[in-house]
């Protein structure tokens, strides 16, 4: 039987909503992504940079770390069993990449209102920031955990 939403820490809430995102993300999965830790409004992801990830200089093509940290932040929004999804996101590229290099991102909320929330994520290598990248989230309804089949409303 499931926790109903009520009884569960907000810890145990995170950990749900990342386990039912990752179930379906072929995106994230695909990239080779981990989920190194979530909690409320955070979110660790890694990725090891491949050379099929690699630019015409060599370095780190800026939309593999683009997409790294968008799924910091997308697992970080969706932490509270909200349905959410960005409604704007930027990044600053600081340094590159190097192939071979294991890039971490953490997202943590700046902010939480309403509908809406800012989350900045940083994307290092090697404990060096590469990337800066700011989401702007929009909740749009719906719980992100399925509740078990044939389970009562709450």
């Amino acid at each position: 039987m499931s926790t109903p939403t009520l009884l569960r820490s907000a810890q145990e809430t995170a950990r749900l909503c990342a386990a039912a995102m990752w179930a379906t993300d072929l995106a994230s999965q695909g990239l080779g992504i981990e989920i190194l830790a979530v909690g409320p409004g955070t979110a660790t992801l890694a990725m090891t940079l491949t050379e099929r990830m690699t630019n015409g200089h060599g370095s780190a093509h800026g939309g593999f770390i683009f997409a790294l940290a968008d799924s910091a932040f997308a697992f970080a929004c969706n932490t509270y069993d909200e349905r959410t999804v960005a409604a704007h996101c930027s990044i600053t590229f600081l340094r590159p990449g190097t192939c071979g290099g294991r890039l971490v991102a953490v997202a943590r909320e700046v902010a939480r209102l309403g509908r809406s929330g800012i989350y900045d994520v940083a994307v290092t290598q090697d404990d060096v920031v590469i990337a800066q990248f700011r989401g702007h989230s929009r909740t749009i309804g719906g719980a992100v955990i399925a509740p078990p089949a044939g389970a009562p409303e709450e």
